[in-house]
């Protein structure tokens, strides 16, 4: 067992209440059971309401397996921990007393908890399925799958929102220099985002935005800052021009050592995921929005979010994957799949940042509308719910599927999940 379990039972109050004594003998009775701690720090519950004997007290509920949990968590030392007024235990093992020594209220759980319950709460526990409740989640209605999606759905944009945001602080409260970081991460897709990242860094947006008029010697900085015009062959004349002019640019603006070859992935890799093709369309997206998120956020269907995207590089880049090597292949505009990429990786989690900023929710609803016009991702996190019964139609489906894998279903986190809570819950009744 979990302590996470003893936190359900009592944030739901599932156990036996009929003649709910402490460990002493002194009758309770639960007016309030408090709200739920999510952070580290404190007690479990906070502003619960617990009649004690004759006496009502308002404050804090702490959880533990065993009683002695107390001392080995060293709650005897902290501060904190002086405002309980009822410890409440699974099994007491042994008497813990208050920091000035007298004996801390105890509330012992162990026979109060249904059987079936205790069963289902140890059946998902021990699950060796990838998704715990697998072999029941078809006895769940789908309107509570559907819940749980909306809430996955949300918590994956704020968790890609809350690393724009960071970004921003990074960029010292510069939205456009955000805007073209997490971009530019985008543009790496997951292969090579940390080598466009280190680009960015060797690269400062201001610099880039002072050259989006001159289109040759942006693309010298973006090449020769990425590492990509070092060595390059003299027979070849366009590379070679490339690389004069960036080592010109270079010294004129002091600019920082560019990247080196270890900063990209080049192992099996698809030929348009190749460092120099990736680079090409990044270049001619910045060619062609002076203003990066003005011209972004104006956007309001997916056709428009991809003739923002799919802009043409140069000819050179068209056909090199790296200066001097040819492609077998021509490469031109991003292809429509990595532009619904760019859009569920980069644009959605921009307009939940600067929903949060801004105080303005019509943008985070503006992502999720987004997503829902998409098609769904087929991936092997979401091949896994497609005999769930959990609906899966659009890419915002996709991205709460792998939501819910990653924060809930491989963690085991059963208690905390709306399927799960259902499952249990359907045990209560059982005998």
């Amino acid at each position: 067992m979990k302590e996470d379990f003893l936190h359900y039972l009592w944030q739901h109050q599932y156990f036996n209440k009929e003649r709910l004594l402490t460990t002493s003998g002194e009758e309770v009775a639960v007016l309030h059971p408090g709200f739920h701690n999510r952070s580290d720090a404190g007690p479990d519950f906070s502003n619960a309401r617990i009649k004690i004997g004759n006496t009502e007290w308002v404050g804090s509920v702490e959880i533990h397996l065993s009683s002695s949990d107390w001392r080995r968590h060293h709650h005897q030392q902290d501060a904190k921990y002086n405002q309980v007024i009822l410890h409440v235990v699974w099994e007491e093992d042994e008497v813990v007393l208050r920091e000035e020594g007298s004996p801390m209220p105890t509330l012992e759980l162990k026979g109060r908890v249904q059987l079936p319950l205790q069963a289902q709460y140890q059946e998902l526990l021990w699950s060796q399925a990838v998704i715990p409740c697998a072999p029941r989640a078809f006895a769940v209605d789908s309107i509570y799958k559907a819940s749980m999606l909306d809430k996955t759905l949300l918590e994956r944009l704020q968790l890609k929102a809350e690393l724009v945001l960071e970004r921003m602080e990074q960029s010292r409260q510069n939205w456009e220099s955000t805007v073209y970081h997490t971009m530019a991460a985008g543009f790496g897709f997951k292969v090579n985002q940390d080598g466009f990242l280190l680009l960015t860094q060797v690269l400062p947006w201001p610099l880039v935005q002072r050259y989006q008029k001159s289109p040759g010697q942006l693309e010298a900085m973006v090449f020769g800052q990425a590492g990509l015009l070092a060595n390059v062959n003299p027979q070849d004349a366009y590379a070679t021009a490339l690389a004069k002019e960036y080592q010109y640019l270079r010294h004129k603006h002091t600019l920082e050592e560019p990247l080196t070859a270890k900063a990209w992935n080049m192992l099996r890799l698809r030929p348009a995921n190749f460092p120099g093709i990736r680079l090409g369309q990044w270049l001619a997206v910045l060619l062609a929005h002076e203003h990066l998120w003005s011209d972004l956020i104006t956007c309001e269907t997916v056709p428009a979010y991809e003739v923002f995207f799919r802009q043409t590089p140069p000819k050179y880049w068209q056909q090199h994957y790296a200066p001097g090597k040819k492609s077998k292949q021509t490469f031109a505009r991003i292809g429509e799949e990595s532009v619904q990429n760019l859009l569920i990786n980069v644009v959605a989690p921009l307009l939940v940042a600067f929903s949060r900023r801004t105080g303005d929710y019509i943008y985070q609803d503006k992502a999720i509308a987004l997503l829902e016009q998409l098609p769904k991702e087929n991936n092997k996190i979401t091949r896994l719910y497609k005999e769930l019964e959990f609906q899966h139609g659009t890419a915002a489906d996709s991205q709460a599927l792998i939501s819910l894998y990653q924060r809930y279903c491989q963690p085991k986190k059963c208690l905390h999940c709306v399927v799960g809570h259902r499952l249990l819950k359907q045990n209560m009744n059982r005998r």
